[in-house]
């Protein structure tokens, strides 16, 4: 059974906060919010939402105010009403017309594949390779 928690319009929440399931925020969170990256937990922030905090939630549908970064590792959606002031990094991206965001858009699923590729290149050539590869790299760029 998928836990369900509101925090309504008439809330008000300070400090961190951590669940699973779904959390629907009506009212408003001062605190960073959080859940699993390997669960399903949903993250729905309604028009009348605001959340000051980084969120770190796998799945986040907003319509509200978000005033901090956002790591959506599975998938996030952003409503028309959406105003975002802060970076947001997402696997999967939605993006309705007339939601704003002030702050940079970032794939995390592009910045895990060279993460992946690094990796592989230290099995396969050794640190030492790699190092040099990459600042000669870096230099061309």
């Amino acid at each position: 059974m998928t836990a369900h928690t509101l925090i309504s319009a008439a809330t008000e929440l300070k400090g961190d906060l951590k669940f699973s399931g779904e959390l629907i925020v009506e009212g408003r969170v001062t605190g960073d919010i959080k859940a699993a990256d390997d669960s399903d937990a949903v993250l729905r922030v309604a028009e009348q939402g605001l959340i000051e905090g980084e969120i770190n939630v796998p799945n986040v549908i907003i319509n509200g105010t978000v005033k901090g970064d956002i790591y959506a590792c599975s998938h996030i959606e952003l409503a028309a009403k959406a105003c975002i002031t802060g970076d947001v990094h997402y696997k999967l991206i939605e993006m309705v017309m007339g939601a704003r965001v002030n702050g940079s858009l970032l794939c995390s699923a592009e910045l895990s594949a060279g993460r992946k590729a690094l990796t592989y290149q230290q099995e396969v050539l050794g640190a030492g390779e790699v190092e040099a590869s990459a600042s000669g790299h870096g230099s061309s760029v």
